[in-house]
């Protein structure tokens, strides 16, 4: 390890937080047993890189140096509490003595057992989403919030009291056993599919994307189906699959927005095409699926079709009946809506958008609105889409979703 100078070395850090960070803070809350000495041992651990790989240089392996910095400053903290709190002694004594243990290796990944103590049954399920997307994943609470469809404080206050119920409860930091799993799975596929949205159309910022979410909630979908083989799991990781192999042609070369209708096909991943099928035509024949399944068959005649003309709108509008069934959401009904716009026209479509509306619901969602000003464009009522398009500026936070908006705005101007 050579000398550095301190530009680079706060370039390498910086690049190991935004790709390491999440892992160091799994490893340092399995180590410690406690989420806020954890955060705290992470930022210490940061703080020494910046200083100490500027004289020493980068380690061989940055996350491992991470951990063992942050866990010695977590115990030499504790131990300077001791002065005043005799008690921590005994904790610092243990945390000191503490080793790996052997015989976890088949399990050893430490955000997937930070994801099912963060989706612990005792934790309210909508607790339990936030807490992961927050801890494993690094999501800011206004992405969360986003995520949700709910305030930012109000997520705040979520995560703060699910932090002090798995202290105070002593929920331990563990993958359930195999008996326990099937029970626990569906709150953490949630989770995962949360963190793959917000990777796959970011709720806020620049870009369009954050390829390192989406990414990751595919790697831990892998993960589960290699320890759970279950329909419904290989349905989310179909899911995940289809819809990621779009990203290429979602966004222009300058970083705008492309429409389903306007994406180049020959830019889809084939690759990630052909292992979503093969993943959702075994789900569909087990029989034991859900709506993480249907919504990967309704991406699956999106993959099949050549181009959008081809599309099979009768039979994703029939998919949509059973998952409106399965999981009757509003976002379900809005998108069945835009599917049943598709198969019988704008007319039938703007009914059932409007009727969501009126009822309050996804009064917050951009896309709601966005949806109802296409359709009033497509019939001509341009008075009408303008001002959903301007319901929808106002409550879109994603650069290059403003930039459509207002060209789509533009363009109503002229007519």
């Amino acid at each position: 390890m050579g000398m550095v100078t301190t530009n680079t070395v706060r370039e390498t850090v910086d690049y190991i937080y935004r790709n390491e960070s999440r892992r160091v803070l799994a490893t340092l809350i399995r180590l410690l047993g406690d989420f806020e000495l954890a955060e705290e041992a992470l930022h210490d651990a940061f703080i020494a890189a910046v200083e100490q790989w500027q004289d020493e240089g980068v380690p061989q392996n940055p996350r491992a140096w991470l951990v063992s910095t942050g866990r010695f400053k977590a115990i030499d903290k504790i131990r300077r509490r001791a002065h005043f709190d005799k008690s921590l002694n005994d904790l610092a004594d243990q945390l000191d003595d503490a080793i790996e243990d052997p015989e976890v290796q088949d399990l050893e990944d430490d955000r997937l057992r930070l994801i099912f103590t963060c989706c612990h049954p005792a934790l309210p399920p909508d607790a339990q989403v936030a807490l992961t997307l927050r801890e494993v994943c690094g999501l800011t609470t206004e992405e969360i919030a986003h995520a949700f469809l709910t305030g930012a404080s109000t997520l705040a206050q979520r995560i703060v009291r699910a932090k002090t119920k798995i202290r105070d409860a002593g929920i331990p930091y563990q993958v359930p056993s195999r008996e326990e799993l099937p029970g626990r799975l569906d709150t953490v596929l949630q989770v995962i599919y949360l963190v793959f949205n917000e990777g796959y159309s970011a709720s806020s910022g620049a870009t369009l994307t954050r390829n390192d979410l989406s990414s990751e909630a595919i790697r831990l979908g892998r993960l589960l189906l290699e320890l759970l083989p279950e329909p419904e799991l290989q349905g989310l990781l179909a899911l995940m699959l289809l819809t990621e192999s779009r990203r290429a042609a979602r966004t222009s070369t300058d970083g705008e927005l492309i429409l389903l209708e306007d994406q180049d096909r020959s830019l889809w991943d084939r690759e990630q095409i052909a292992e979503g099928l093969a993943l959702v035509r075994q789900a569909l024949a087990s029989r034991d699926f859900g709506p993480y399944t249907l919504q990967a068959a309704i991406a699956a005649v999106h993959a099949e079709a050549v181009d959008f003309e081809k599309t099979d709108w009768a039979q994703i509008t029939g998919l949509y009946n059973v998952l409106m069934q399965a999981a009757p959401t509003p976002l379900v009904e809005l998108n069945r809506a835009v599917a049943v716009a598709m198969r019988d026209g704008p007319e039938a479509g703007l009914r059932l958008v409007d009727a969501i509306l009126d009822r309050g619901d996804l009064k917050t969602y951009h896309l709601a609105y966005a949806a109802r000003a296409d359709l009033c464009r497509r019939l001509g009522k341009n008075d009408e889409a303008r001002a959903a398009y301007r319901h929808a500026l106002e409550l879109t936070l994603q650069g290059p979703e403003r930039r459509f908006i207002e060209r789509r705005l533009a363009g109503l101007k002229n007519m």
